[in-house]
């Protein structure tokens, strides 16, 4: 049997930018998603602490060292700069292996420095 698990989660990111004239996706800084181990296009669940929304997006990389995390397109609407975020992805695998597997859990500092 394979069950959805927590695979990669970078916990109390801040919203940088708001781009609602974009196609759509969050834009993250590619050493916050490095630290996380999570790759451009990857899906993702987006939690907004200040409001609560609850929406599920794809990464597109921002510039390494930027700190940027950017809300885009019908996304915007969902948080404002400024706002506190959790980035959540999950993986399938076997039951056995899920017992023991160890997710990758990032605490952004100040600026969304890793």
């Amino acid at each position: 049997m394979e069950i959805e698990i927590l695979k990669s989660k970078i916990h109390r990111a801040v919203i940088t930018e708001a781009n609602l004239h974009y196609v759509g996706s969050l834009t993250l800084d590619e050493d916050m998603m490095d630290a996380a181990n999570m790759i451009e296009h990857e899906k993702v669940q987006v939690v907004n602490v200040n409001n609560g929304s609850r929406l599920e997006t794809y990464l597109i990389k921002g510039k390494r060292g930027s700190g940027i995390c950017c809300m885009n397109g019908p996304a915007a609407r969902q948080g404002a700069v400024g706002d506190i975020i959790i980035i959540i992805s999950y993986a399938r695998m076997e039951f056995e292996k899920a017992k023991t597997f160890k997710p990758w859990m990032v605490f952004p500092m100040e600026r969304n420095k890793v």
